[in-house]
């Protein structure tokens, strides 16, 4: 299975040229990210040295220090859009020409458990990530937010299934089933990310439909069939 390369991502640019001369901040700043990614990546999040960041991205120390107020600061920023990018790659599985609520609440939890979702290099990179989600506020805040942005997309998509079933659920009901079928989403893409070997091809998505569908009380199969 292959591992995302966040160093493939990151602008060349030539010995005759001025390091990101042309480039928005915006986009210094996303290849200072890639960079970190590709070195987490590769090393853990103790190989993201500043010296090392800059040394991958092909720019000075200095530029680091321009766009983030610390190293803590440009760990946060990775570790976010390494999530953010997750959960867009998972809803671009339920976009709107999925057609019926089951049918793209079905594709949100196959694109959530296929690649390039469920990946070695992704679980690592969660990983290594995680270690530092207790010990330092700004990750815990990031992660809070993160794990927010996946799992009320998944009640918006439940809370249209259940609506077109007939079984309406009162706002603390949604927020339970989204809670219980995010956890075993997690559970499953964790495990096909560490063990990639030990699943049959679309072993974990079938098993996702169906787990969630028996958590919702709906048979989710047929929806699931056509994604």
């Amino acid at each position: 299975m292959q591992v995302y390369n966040y160093e493939v991502w990151i602008t060349p640019v030539s010995d005759s040229t001025p390091k990101f001369k042309r480039e928005p901040a915006e986009h210094r700043r996303e290849a200072l990210i890639k960079a970190t990614l590709s070195l987490i990546a590769e090393k853990g999040v103790h190989a993201a040295t500043v010296r090392a960041i800059s040394a991958r991205a092909d720019v000075s120390q200095g530029m680091i220090r321009h766009h983030f107020s610390s190293k803590e600061d440009l760990i946060t920023a990775a570790y976010e859009y390494h999530m953010d990018r997750l959960t867009d790659l998972t809803s671009a599985f339920a976009g709107a020409d999925c057609g019926a609520p089951a049918a793209r609440l079905a594709a949100f939890v196959v694109g959530s458990l296929t690649p390039p979702v469920v990946d070695a290099g992704s679980v690592s990179l969660w990983a290594g990530f995680f270690t530092k989600v207790h010990a330092d506020k700004q990750m815990r805040d990031t992660h809070e937010r993160t794990y927010y942005k996946f799992r009320d997309r998944l009640e918006v998509l439940i809370a249209a299934v259940l609506s077109e079933a007939g079984t309406p659920r009162t706002p603390q009901e949604l927020r339970h089933l989204a809670i219980a079928c995010n956890a075993v989403i997690d559970g499953l893409w964790m495990e096909g990310g560490v063990l990639p070997s030990a699943f049959a091809p679309d072993e974990l998505p079938d098993i996702g439909i169906g787990s969630v569908g028996a958590i919702l009380g709906i048979d989710l199969t047929k929806a699931g069939q056509q994604t």
